[in-house]
């Protein structure tokens, strides 16, 4: 049987869809009093189990019988006042689960990770599974937490856990769009005017739950795959979300200078009304980088073809075009 954590969240809710849809046993694992809203429609099919990622003990009573562990949960943040938060749940909850993995003698860990876990420095524009973690300035304390993660899995694997790695760029999901990744979404709807340079490393959902989902039971172990369908620039990315939604694409472009001193404005107005920023002075440092992240090992073990881009787009933004028509 197969145990997901993190399971109510945007990705966990696809792996449990993709589980649902192919009769796999599973049992979902959730904080108490969490939300299930992502699941509702197929709650007849869920078994819950309450177990926080915090709790060792509670963890490994939520992997009694169970053979196979997807650990998807996790927090994504670039607020430098959730250092403390990201740390507790993306290493120390990681740290739990490949305790509890241990202990209950699970035969596979599938963690998913980042992308951002494999670490970029200025000048480097190609990245693949291979790159080596260097300290440096454009890696987020969120890239930080997602990398001493995947040290604790290495741990895991040396201590006799078959262990393999994910590693997702940004997820394109239909979801709660005040959240996470949809909130991209969200920005272009409301006709927000401006967009940065760079570029956008994205990836379906759907790919990323399929590929979560092969890997439980693939010989391969103690390796990272790169769930990445390709790259794209903002303004082109802004300007097919804007297509879709039939809405005012952003036409002003933000230059380094001007994001650094919207970063110090959003740190100054979050202080005092504890909201999440807009930009980070780490974002605005991202800001304008190119990296291109490199699927080709995924591709090559699975024969893998992944979602493409227009398509994740249109099936997202139907979502949300329905969901918004359904308000008037």
């Amino acid at each position: 049987m197969i145990a997901i954590t993190g399971a109510n969240g945007l990705l966990g809710s696809f792996i449990i869809r993709k589980l649902i849809e192919s009769k796999e046993p599973f049992v979902a694992l959730k904080r108490k009093n969490s939300d299930t809203s992502l699941l509702a429609d197929v709650a007849q099919y869920i078994t819950w189990r309450d177990a926080d990622v915090a709790d060792e003990v509670a963890l490994a009573e939520a992997f009694e019988d169970v053979t196979h562990v997807i650990h998807a949960a996790a927090i994504v943040s670039f607020n430098p006042r959730k250092t403390d938060e990201l740390m507790d749940i993306n290493v120390m909850g990681t740290r739990n689960v490949v305790n509890a993995c241990l202990v209950k003698n699970i035969k596979r860990l599938v963690h998913i990770s980042s992308v951002a876990a494999l670490g970029r420095q200025k000048g480097q524009h190609h990245i693949d599974e291979k790159n080596k973690w260097i300290s440096s300035s454009i890696n987020s304390t969120y890239a930080e937490s997602k990398y001493f993660a995947e040290l604790e899995v290495f741990r895991g694997q040396e201590e006799g856990l078959s262990t393999v790695i994910v590693n997702p760029s940004v997820i394109l999901a239909p979801a709660n769009w005040n959240n996470s990744s949809a909130k991209l979404f969200k920005y272009i709807w409301d006709e927000k005017p401006f967009y940065t340079d760079g570029f956008l490393n994205y990836v379906d959902v759907r790919d990323v739950a399929a590929i979560a989902c092969r890997l439980l039971y693939s010989p391969v172990e103690g390796e990272r795959y790169i769930a990445n369908a390709g790259n794209i620039s903002f303004g082109n990315f802004f300007s097919r979300l804007a297509s879709a939604f039939q809405k005012k694409a952003p036409r002003i472009k933000l230059n380094a200078t001007t994001l650094k001193i919207i970063a110090w404005i959003e740190n100054f107005r979050t202080w005092f009304t504890g909201t999440e920023p807009l930009i980070t002075r780490e974002t605005a440092r991202i800001a304008g980088t190119e990296f291109l992240y490199d699927n080709k090992k995924i591709r090559q073990l699975f024969s893998f073809e992944f979602q493409p881009i227009d398509a994740s787009i249109e099936w997202c933004c139907q979502y949300y075009r329905e969901k918004m028509a359904g308000k008037k």
